[in-house]
């Protein structure tokens, strides 16, 4: 992307944490230490081109971008405990429970949650973009990362766990665990510019097609790269028995998969008056990752 949203999401992103000269500071080092771990920052960034697509101040859209980043970071933070997916490596480092134990990762991942909720429903907020987008911002991510989301999606996931799941519970699964959480931030970035519903539903298109792409991607890259590329462990998903794109359809019509999704994303933008390089050029980035 043209602007360096990674370096504005993370300038306000750590802003956000409690101070640590506090009897929790464990748990707030527990969280920084997960949001710290860096990645693509894929969400926050997201949010902020659609919010300047849609002609607001990117930065104002600060406090939803890192709050979709700490409900991402949670999400990690418990998908690697051992109860879940009992990962060890995430991001190239110890996984949060690996360092802090499984206890103080639990409550981070918990804390990291309200916390977003926080920030989008807070005064400042409000003040910023207005009490109609923050209660709007509030109930998006809320539905989006709960029960029939985000949460739910990972519940599909454990239950297809040593089971031929079919292809149709692996979309639903994939659209619900990933995607979701994408629609979310493109959604969050015109919701806090006061856009049209037509925007709003074309940024929701172009985040599901984008974020089932990339899962479809993950699972490539989970047969096709290593740990040290990847920055996670590879295979886990034949190691638990567990139902992927790649497993059911084979490599070949897995990227044809991305290719496709990647030109309905691409489509969906055709709506909007500005300029759509960026999130083109990030769309099309996104399909051909190697990590």
């Amino acid at each position: 992307m043209k602007t360096d949203y990674i370096s504005i999401s993370e300038k306000y992103l750590f802003d956000f944490l409690p101070d640590l000269n506090c009897k929790e500071k464990k748990l707030i080092e527990s969280m920084k230490y997960s949001l710290e771990a860096g990645g693509k920052r894929v969400r926050p960034c997201l949010v902020f081109e659609f919010a300047q697509l849609c002609g607001e101040n990117p930065e104002k859209a600060a406090p939803f971008a890192c709050a979709v980043e700490m409900i991402h970071t949670y999400s990690l933070i418990h998908d690697d405990l051992p109860c879940m997916d009992d990962d060890d490596l995430r991001r190239g480092k110890p996984s949060n429970h690996i360092v802090f134990g499984e206890d103080t990762a639990l409550l981070a991942g918990d804390a990291l949650q309200t916390l977003a909720f926080e920030i989008m429903s807070s005064d400042k907020t409000a003040e910023l973009i207005g009490d109609k987008a923050c209660r709007k911002g509030v109930n998006t991510l809320a539905k989006y990362a709960g029960a029939v989301g985000m949460v739910g999606g990972q519940v599909i996931d454990l239950m297809s766990e040593n089971t031929n799941a079919p292809i149709e519970t692996l979309r639903e699964m994939d659209y619900k665990k990933t995607a979701c959480l994408i629609k979310a931030a493109c959604e969050l970035g015109c919701i806090c510019a006061g856009a049209e519903e037509k925007y709003i539903k074309a940024a929701s298109e172009y985040g599901e097609c984008i974020g089932i792409a990339f899962q479809i991607q993950d699972d490539i890259l989970d047969v096709t790269s290593s740990n040290e590329e990847l920055g996670k462990p590879v295979g886990s998903d034949m190691e638990n028995s567990k139902s992927t794109y790649v497993s059911l359809l084979g490599i070949d019509k897995c990227r044809e998969l991305v290719d496709e999704l990647t030109e309905k994303a691409l489509k969906s933008l055709e709506v909007f008056s500005g300029d759509i390089s960026s999130l083109s050029y990030f769309a099309r980035q996104l399909a051909c990752r190697k990590k």
